[in-house]
């Protein structure tokens, strides 16, 4: 049996509030493991869910959008919540491991590129990004501020789908900046920011505080965007926006397909606006209910 079968004495009784899904007498327990993107994010769903049905325990924690799919490969999560999209590999390794993985987008993330706010450079290229994040250009006068000094480049650990990203969307797969640091978390980078003049780096928008979250261009002939207005993350034209995933370790049901109906829902789409992400756009609404009407939740 998938583990989010293993419920303790659920009991469904589902009623409909004015706003939003509403359940009573819900219990069992949920582990959601994954992104340190999305740990605030989904701390605060579970804790607004649990609020409204205290019978239900739900435990977040973060790890990394590799330690998340890692454990539900290995049958030991319910939820892993994503920053990237899982890989072929992982997905042939969970098959191998008798899991069946469910891919839900549950919110978009306008990923920030973010420097000190004594910096005057807040608009970049996607090839200036890469070359500062690669070590091709390490000192700010290179592009154009002469007080600037060594750039510090300040990047996310190997096990985060955020680093994953950059990795593969901004970088194209090239090593790191030699010297370039490596920060458990989004809220460590924000501060190391804030407190260098020097630094540079990324980490999701929802995390950006006291420092200046850049506009980033396509290319020189485009026009930068910044990943604030959520317009140009719905729009695309932010270049380095992306969705956020729960993955699901079989096909939900009993308090699993409860508490992502609700994610799903209207109230708990505008929980996301109070962490500093973004809801779905129809795009993605279309696409969760695509994969529930095939597993037959619709």
């Amino acid at each position: 049996m998938k583990r989010l079968g293993r419920m303790l004495g659920v009991v469904l009784v589902l009623f409909v509030l004015a706003a939003g899904i509403g359940v009573a007498n819900i219990s069992g327990y949920l582990e959601i493991k994954g992104s340190d993107t999305m740990v605030n994010l989904g701390q605060t769903w579970a804790e607004a869910f649990m609020d409204r049905n205290p019978q239900a325990v739900l435990a977040v924690t973060g790890g990394g959008s590799g330690t998340g799919i890692a454990g539900l490969i290995n049958d030991n999560v319910d939820i892993a919540q994503s920053s990237r999209s899982m890989r072929p590999e992982e997905m042939a390794m969970a098959r191998e491991n008798d899991v069946d993985v469910y891919e839900f987008v549950v919110a978009q993330d306008g990923l920030a590129v973010s420097v000190n706010q004594a910096n005057p450079r807040t608009s970049f290229t996607v090839a200036e990004l890469k070359a500062i994040f690669t070590g091709e250009i390490t000192d700010w006068a290179e592009l154009g501020w002469d007080e600037g000094g060594t750039i510090t480049v300040y990047s996310r650990q190997s096990n985060s789908g955020t680093y994953v990203f950059i990795n593969e969307n901004i970088m194209d797969g090239e090593d790191w900046a030699p010297d370039a640091l490596f920060l458990p978390g989004s809220s460590a980078i924000n501060e190391s920011v804030k407190q260098n003049t020097s630094g540079i780096g990324y980490y999701g928008v929802g995390y950006v505080e006291g420092v200046t979250a850049v506009r980033v261009a396509l290319d020189e002939d485009s026009e930068a965007y910044s990943p604030l207005e959520r317009e140009h993350v719905d729009s695309g034209r932010y270049p380095i926006a992306r969705p956020l995933y729960f993955y699901l370790n079989g096909v939900p049901e009993g308090l699993a397909e409860t508490y992502l109906e609700w994610i799903l829902s209207d109230e708990g789409q505008e929980v996301i606006a109070d962490i500093g992400f973004y809801a779905l756009t129809p795009q993605y609404v279309e696409a969760n209910e695509a994969v529930l009407s095939e597993i037959g939740l619709r």
